[in-house]
């Protein structure tokens, strides 16, 4: 049995109530929904792309998204494994010398505070308008899930998002990437038709190679994620699972 806890006396912005997978019904992984590389990409040696100056991005894996008491918990990303794809495809980034940048970029729902045209106050007031959250509260949604804080190392570049779905407007990220002189970005995170694929189409737009590890993203529902990968896949950037990703940087 759940006790609703005072507004006040909550690190959450909503009620921390557990959700029961078994009655979601989620799929545990994805990779089923991973399309084949698009004829174009099959063309690429994607082994030696992914040798070239590399980027990781995990992109809004917040406490938010798979935690109790988040406020987009309840789309159940914390069973769809988004999470243990990015911890592995993580380590092997880690392993592989060639990735010279890491940037955990959050993306808060909560945007009173940022600069807005009329769409985006009519668009982010629908989100968290009707949710009376402290700052601290808010704090912990924005804040990265600890399985992957647990992974940060110093010289690591922690951001927000301040555009509606992309890291390369309004950020320091460019500028990290163009001194580096990274070639290639790997993203993770959610949501596979928001941010993932705005930050790949952006990062096309800047002269990089993204590549998208599927089973390490999510939409919002399981549903929707085929169509999305496909698009992605067809137009914007290779997508690849989790495993496929590790086999290809292991040397």
């Amino acid at each position: 049995m759940s006790v609703d806890l005072p507004v006040a006396s909550r690190v959450t912005p909503l009620d921390p109530v557990e959700l029961d997978p078994a009655v979601l019904g989620h799929p545990a992984t994805n990779v089923a929904s991973i399309p084949p590389l698009a004829a174009q990409w099959a063309s690429l040696d994607l082994r030696e792309i992914l040798s070239r100056p590399a980027a990781f991005l995990s992109v809004s894996q917040s406490n938010s998204l798979y935690r109790p008491g988040g406020v987009q918990y309840a789309e159940g990303h914390a069973f769809r494994g988004s999470l243990p794809a990015t911890v592995q495809a993580v380590q092997a980034a880690r392993r592989a010398p060639n990735f010279v940048s890491f940037a955990w970029i959050g993306y808060s729902v909560f945007r009173d505070s940022y600069p807005g045209t009329d769409f985006d106050r009519a668009q982010y007031a629908s989100w968290t308008g009707h949710i009376d959250a402290t700052p601290e509260q808010i704090a912990w949604d924005n804040a990265l899930v600890p399985e992957l804080a647990e992974l940060v190392e110093p010289g690591d570049s922690t951001l927000y998002e301040k555009a509606l779905q992309t890291a390369f407007v309004g950020t320091d990220l460019p500028l990290e990437l163009a001194r580096k002189r990274v070639e290639v970005v790997v993203i993770t995170g959610i949501h596979t038709d928001w941010c993932i694929e705005g930050n790949a189409r952006a990062a096309r737009d800047h002269g990089l190679l993204p590549i998208v590890i599927g089973d390490a993203t999510g939409t919002q529902h399981p549903d929707q994620e085929a169509a999305t990968f496909e698009r992605i896949n067809n137009f914007f950037a290779p997508v690849i699972s989790s495993a496929t990703f590790v086999e290809l940087v292991t040397r």
